[in-house]
């Protein structure tokens, strides 16, 4: 009889990495046996913060829940994947429209504010970078348009 078991997955494919990065929570993915796969940033920002007095990852699961972690079962159908903890109080933005807005600025930022270069970056047309710059109040030179219509003497009431 052919195996018709689904091989667990041993690397994260680019959109996957991007996927989890994405979450305002830090967020480590575990395999059924409990050895870490990925952590993102903001997990291996407060992971970094743990005393690490034992490299093993079965211990790593009660004190990431001692500081508020929720545990969460990834499956495919029947299939166990593994686990995910997600790990709160993450600062930052949390809204997916600030996460966006902070995203494209700090790509603008890194990129000296060229448009062409970021929206490339990005993986946007200028178009698309244009609506969103204006649709956050952002200047292509830096500034919200509160400070532009301030910096031209216009006051608000």
């Amino acid at each position: 009889m052919p195996d018709t078991h689904t091989p667990v997955p041993s690397v994260f494919s680019p959109l996957a990495k991007a996927l989890l990065d994405g979450f305002s929570e830090g967020v480590v993915v575990f395999d059924p046996q409990g050895k870490v796969l990925y952590a993102n940033a903001q997990a291996r920002e407060a992971l970094s913060g743990l005393e690490s007095d034992e490299e093993d990852s079965q211990n790593l699961m009660p004190r990431l829940a001692a500081m508020g972690g929720r545990l969460r079962p990834l499956r495919i159908g029947a299939l166990e994947l593994g686990e995910a903890m997600f790990i709160p109080g993450i600062e930052g933005p949390t809204t997916l429209a600030d996460r966006e807005k902070d995203a494209i600025v700090r790509t603008l930022d890194a990129h000296g504010w060229k448009l062409a270069e970021t929206a490339k970056h990005l993986g946007i047309s200028r178009t698309t970078l244009w609506r969103r710059l204006k649709a956050y109040g952002l200047h292509r030179d830096g500034r919200t348009r509160l400070a532009r219509n301030q910096g031209a003497g216009v006051e608000f009431a």
